[in-house]
């Protein structure tokens, strides 16, 4: 099943608690991490906007379930397209199932509805639940009221964005264990006329890497000017 190809990967490293900066998010993490143990609460909703690290922290859990020996699945519903209802009504039999972007279902009554039922199989087998979606489950104008009712029952946790002088050290930060340095004017220039959510940021910080390495030029304003023209700005 395609759909499960996330089940099968080794947790990628980068993707932790430890190496999530938690800022004002320590509380929410802290919840996260007893549930992956099996401890605390057994159903958690962590609601955040794009690129505040819904999915990092969904990764986390199953990789910090599977190192203290509980099984777990990672199930990314923007994955399924047209076929998510029949997909989510296979799944089950883990100790942890995280379950990642749960906005695509709004509409979607065959998966809301599978969703629902899996929720109610998944808690009549023990399994430990976290769920992520952009907004807390009253505000995504899912169709299924008890659907509606069974999500807002978890635990939930809004993830604060962490504030500009923290994303700007971060950025800084991988770019120099890159080997590259990134001096205040570049800095301006990229949260200014670029997104400044910090996961649109790092996919950045990706790309100007590679294409610093390929020119061999060190990072400067004009450099991103030539690699972010003004019609993509």
């Amino acid at each position: 099943m395609s759909a499960q190809i996330p089940l099968a990967l080794r947790w990628p490293a980068h993707q932790r608690f430890a190496s999530f900066v938690a800022g004002a998010n320590a509380p929410g993490i802290d919840i996260l991490r007893e549930a992956a143990h099996g401890a605390g609460v057994d159903r958690v909703f962590l609601a955040g906007a794009r690129g505040s690290g819904k999915s990092h922290l969904l990764i986390a859990v199953c990789a910090e379930a599977a190192a203290v020996g509980r099984s777990a699945q990672y199930l990314d519903l923007s994955r399924l397209g047209e076929a998510a209802g029949d997909t989510i009504r296979r799944f089950a039999g883990s100790d942890v199932l995280a379950i990642d972007n749960l906005d695509v279902l709004v509409g979607d009554a065959s998966a809301e509805h599978a969703l629902f039922d899996l929720h109610n199989r998944c808690r009549a087998e023990g399994t430990t639940l976290v769920f992520a979606a952009s907004d807390p489950p009253t505000a995504l104008a899912l169709q299924l009221p008890d659907l509606v009712s069974r999500l807002s029952a978890c635990t939930q946790w809004q993830i604060r964005p962490l504030d500009e002088p923290m994303r700007r050290r971060i950025v800084r930060d991988l770019a120099s264990a890159r080997g590259l340095e990134l001096d205040d004017a570049v800095l301006d220039w990229l949260f200014t006329r670029r997104a400044r959510d910090l996961g649109t940021l790092v996919g950045l910080l990706d790309r100007i890497d590679r294409a610093a390495l390929a020119a061999q030029r060190r990072v400067t304003v004009p450099f991103l000017r030539h690699l972010f023209p003004p019609a993509t700005d």
